[in-house]
């Protein structure tokens, strides 16, 4: 997630007023804490009553959607989005804690985003606006290309092949380079 927020924020995608939610960094140095456009807090439930966003994204693992998202249902309005780039949590999950009307776009970036050169699909519930919709593809735009589809079935295989492909061909090339290495090749 920190590849996403870096480059929105670099491109200019976002303005003052990102609020980031981090258990990980709760007291501690925080990547973006230095960062005069973002504030960020240890737990959702420190967030202020009077907050209204616009967009909401869920970058935390699929295991962790259970206990996150009560603490989120207060911000379910028509003005906002909840972007999930939570791998293999479906948008019905969603509508099921934060209601059918609640509009949800369900995300697979992969980790060339990390340096703006992404592919990210999108799917949309039926409740997303079209300006919502604008506005997420906007997101994944900055760090990369964004495909949007209508059928939710295709993420599965999005995130097998897009999603978790680009990092085992990293990895797999890693695995070259480091005996090249030992050997004592330049690389």
């Amino acid at each position: 997630w920190g590849g996403l927020l870096g480059g929105w924020l670099d491109d200019g995608i976002v303005g003052a007023g990102v609020v980031v939610v981090d258990p990980a960094f709760a007291g501690g140095e925080h990547p973006f804490r230095s960062r005069s456009e973002v504030t960020v807090y240890a737990s959702a439930d420190d967030l202020p009553d009077t907050l209204q966003p616009e967009v909401v994204v869920f970058a935390v693992k699929p295991q962790l959607i259970p206990e996150t998202l009560p603490a989120y249902v207060r911000f379910v309005t028509a003005k906002t989005v909840f972007l999930s780039i939570a791998a293999g949590t479906e948008i019905a999950y969603f509508e099921r804690h934060f209601g059918q009307d609640a509009a949800i776009i369900r995300a697979m970036p992969n980790l060339p985003a990390s340096i703006r050169l992404g592919i990210s699909v999108i799917c949309p519930s039926c409740c997303v606006t079209s300006g919502q919709l604008d506005t997420c593809s906007t997101l994944f735009n900055a760090v990369g290309e964004v495909c949007v589809i209508d059928d939710e079935g295709l993420l599965d295989a999005v995130t097998a092949v897009s999603g978790s492909g680009p990092a085992y061909v990293f990895l797999l090339i890693e695995c070259f380079i480091k005996p090249v290495e030992a050997a004592g090749l330049p690389t």
